[in-house]
């Protein structure tokens, strides 16, 4: 069952709104009581208690000695060690504000239309390495989920197929207060036609494919020119915080998420599904309805698995140092707190194009106490086996078939 039949099935009421509604208007999922409507990102990583903010302490609390004692952390000396790691190395990260500056790229339509694009991922390791782009040999198998293109004279990028409209205003109505998840409709702030991917496999140059979501479409560059933020939400992505076409650099907003217990900031700018979309303030991006789910790491698998609370803890909110899960996001409007599966520096099955694996909290668990904030993969894997977790509403955990594109940018520690 993908997430779709999901939420009809379950809820009945869900509906996925996709008609253009033009609007600037920023308004965060505040609270059950109200709808959010309007564009813009979301929440960052830097939230207002330790259920929405999991920057590390100094390694000085409770020891006796000042913080500068304390030398280098080991993933200076390698990356696999523990300490922070910046992933995505096109830009740089305000720490302050939890974003990333990168590249703006322009490339165009075959039939002409202006594509403004970022970059993220390729299959192409050497090249991965010489753009500071993460390196994904996952994305060699995503064929059927990409565009295809190719360089022009200008070393731009022209796209054979794949468009976006980013008019709409990103609306979300959640549930009722006992189950807020799934919403009772939603629409996605930027909606692209039946065959926009993120993924380009370039065919002049080598096939490989690079993971180049679409931050603008059909505009001229004094069109999205916002250099010191406030950008309109009808011309551009909703993770847009800042844009300069001048510099031709983009400021995203960033994600919280764990990988293998470590606390991780990554990019949302994609998803298969129109409700995974809206939630996300991603791009609605049929095209990776194509990629195939379900099949881990298996041989000619583009994906890597994401774990996904519905039920997890949101008492108290951002307060609440276990808050996680869908419930908590659309109730306080911050993050639900994910865990990925492999990143690069801890695993060698990385890949931007995440298979959502809801799990939900059983009735006994949460009765005997057990329900925590979770952060590693097979400490999930170990409680589904155990009969803790199921899918939503008691079903077979696994994939619910949605593809979340995020690209992961840097490791905490």
């Amino acid at each position: 069952m993908n997430l779709n039949q999901w939420l009809y099935s379950a809820i009945g009421v869900v509906k996925t709104v996709v008609t253009i509604v033009a609007a600037v208007t920023v308004l965060p999922l505040a609270s059950l009581a109200q709808t959010a409507e309007g564009s813009g990102p979301g929440p960052g990583p830097l939230g207002p208690g330790p259920g929405c903010n999991f920057f590390p302490p100094s390694a000085a609390v409770g020891a006796a000695v000042d913080p500068s004692y304390f030398g280098p952390p080991p993933s200076s000396t390698n990356p696999s060690l523990v300490g922070p790691v910046q992933l995505l190395n096109t830009g740089n990260i305000d720490f302050q504000k939890g974003t990333i500056t990168i590249p703006l790229y322009k490339g165009q339509m075959r039939t002409g239309e202006t594509v403004w694009y970022i970059l993220t991922d390729t299959d192409d390791q050497a090249n991965a390495k010489a753009l500071g782009l993460n390196f994904s040999s996952k994305l060699a198998y995503s064929a059927k989920g990409a565009r295809t293109g190719n360089f022009n004279s200008k070393g731009e990028i022209v796209f054979n197929q794949g468009k976006v409209d980013f008019s709409p205003a990103r609306q979300v109505r959640p549930g009722s207060s006992n189950r807020p998840f799934p919403p009772v409709s939603a629409q996605p702030g930027s909606v692209g036609d039946t065959a926009y991917s993120p993924l380009v496999r370039i065919r002049n140059s080598g096939g490989h494919v690079y993971n180049a979501p679409a931050i603008a479409y059909d505009v001229s560059a004094s069109q999205i020119n916002f250099p010191n933020g406030n950008p309109d939400y009808r011309l551009v992505h909703d993770e847009v915080v800042a844009i300069d076409t001048n510099r031709m650099t983009v400021t995203l907003n960033l994600v919280n998420g764990f990988s293998f217990g470590r606390p991780v900031w990554y990019l949302s700018t994609d998803a298969n599904d129109p409700v995974v979309a809206a939630i996300e303030g991603a791009t609605f991006a049929p095209a990776l309805q194509r990629v195939q789910v379900g099949n881990d790491d298996s041989f000619s698998s583009a994906v890597e698995r994401i774990f996904i609370a519905v039920n997890g803890p949101q008492q108290d909110g951002c307060a609440n140092p276990q808050r996680q899960g869908l419930f908590a996001a659309l109730t306080d409007g911050f993050r639900p707190n994910n865990v990925l599966g492999g990143i690069p520096t801890l695993a060698l099955d990385y890949s931007p194009l995440w298979d959502a694996n809801l799990y939900e909290w059983t009735q006994d668990a949460i009765n005997k106490g057990y329900r925590s904030q979770l952060r590693e993969e097979f400490h999930i894997l170990g409680l589904v086996e155990a009969g803790f977790l199921t899918g939503p509403t008691g079903a077979e955990f696994g994939s619910v078939g949605a593809v979340i594109n995020c690209p992961v940018v840097f490791r905490l520690l």
